[in-house]
């Protein structure tokens, strides 16, 4: 070979954007998602239903940690700091999205500090009550609210998380003084209530199903505008609030600087495997509609409920902490 056709090979290779290597030889190892929240949650489910297939796809383990604490800044925190080579994900929900308003002092910005990677469901929530309530349907419990100001109270998985906005927003449109009683955890708000220690909460429908089939809970509404497929029975909450509609979503983020073409890859990759029909299937049966994106509706979404979340803190007169 001579010395000019291997500086042209050489000047080529070297022309290559950095990115582009990364993603011949990504993943190199085994991939990390991270899940700020406790196991057996919503976010946890969906996640671990589509996480052998993404292994599969990307010929490496897939190991999911949940690190939760501090209103999911911990976990998110830690995925802000980890090397930005598509091996570490987070997984976000709304509770992130809120801590952008709720937690000033947090140690990250999350449109600066993290890359969008993929959306992966919109979720509606089911307002249950402990079955000891003397109220069968919305309408009923803010009845027996406004008959007992300041006498019951709603659980939640922590202070500025997604159920406990919910709470929050329905107290607030119902015109009803009802206590907010925060957990760490959500099993330990659910298990309050099965108990009777606090009246009603809001929470994903994938993992109340069991607890309404049991009957150890109470089924008064759901939160979409539409009746929920897996539970028709279930009014939605606007018929008796018009145009009270709550919800949330998972997703999965990157470090920021995470090279493009590592970003694209594990895109396409997600949203092949939500648009299967059987994994569509298996997320519908837990309440859910699979939401695959590309990485720019994504961006927007993201930036889209930092607002709306924003709003709500206003709406409810949270302070921020």
């Amino acid at each position: 070979m001579t010395s000019t056709r291997r500086g042209l090979l050489l000047a080529a290779t070297l022309a290559v954007p950095a990115g582009l290597h990364a993603q011949a030889g990504y993943p190199s190892r085994p991939m990390r998602i991270i899940i700020p929240f406790a196991a057996s949650g919503g976010a946890d489910t969906f996640i671990r239903l589509m996480s052998d297939a993404l292994g599969e796809a990307l010929g490496q383990p897939i190991v999911i940690e949940n690190r939760p604490g501090a209103g999911a800044t911990i976990g998110t925190d830690f995925v802000a700091k980890s090397p930005p080579d598509g091996h570490t994900l987070l997984v976000i929900s709304t509770a992130q999205t809120t801590n952008e308003t709720l937690l000033p002092n947090r140690p990250y910005v999350l449109m600066r500090d993290f890359t969008p990677v993929a959306m992966v469901n919109r979720t509606n929530y089911a307002l249950v009550c402990t079955p000891g309530l003397p109220a069968r349907s919305v309408a009923e419990l803010i009845a027996h609210a406004r008959a007992n100001p300041a006498r019951l109270d709603y659980a939640s998985s922590g202070p500025g998380t997604p159920y406990h906005f919910a709470g929050a927003v329905f107290c607030h449109k119902a015109g009803i003084d009802v206590q907010h009683v925060p957990f760490r955890q959500a099993s330990d708000a659910r298990n309050a209530v099965v108990a009777g220690q606090v009246h009603f909460m809001f929470d994903g429908i994938a993992t109340m199903l069991p607890l309404i089939g049991a009957e150890r809970v109470r089924l008064l509404a759901t939160t979409g505008l539409q009746r929920s497929p897996i539970l028709p029975e279930a009014p939605v909450l606007a018929d008796t609030l018009p145009g009270l509609e709550m919800g949330g979503f998972v997703g999965v983020l990157a470090p920021a600087a995470t090279p493009r073409p590592v970003v694209e890859r594990l895109n396409a990759e997600f949203n092949r495997i939500l648009r299967q029909p059987q994994m569509t299937e298996a997320f519908r049966k837990l309440g859910s509609d699979v939401a695959a994106t590309d990485l720019a509706s994504f961006d927007r979404i993201l930036r889209e409920d930092i607002e709306r979340r924003r709003d709500y803190v206003r709406l409810t007169g949270m302070v921020p902490q």
